[in-house]
């Protein structure tokens, strides 16, 4: 199982709608609308690297109103 956090920058006045809208989506454990040089934060598992990308180039960054992305997987030493 691999899980990142995936920052999201949205369109100015659409960060709680992306939220709640991505928090749906099946691999998405947690999507919490946020202040700072983002404005969502995502927590996201998949059974692998592969299936990772596909969640969020298929799933998560096809949203209406996100403007970009920046996937950080979790490095468990």
């Amino acid at each position: 199982m691999v899980q990142a956090y995936v920052l999201i920058q949205t369109e100015v006045g659409m960060a709680k709608d992306v939220a709640l809208d991505i928090a749906a989506i099946e691999g998405v454990t947690r999507a919490e609308d946020v202040t700072g040089p983002y404005d969502v934060i995502v927590r996201a598992e998949a059974e692998d690297i592969d299936a990772l990308g596909r969640l969020v180039i298929a799933e998560i960054q096809r949203r209406e109103g996100i403007a970009r992305t920046l996937t950080c997987p979790i490095v468990n030493i």
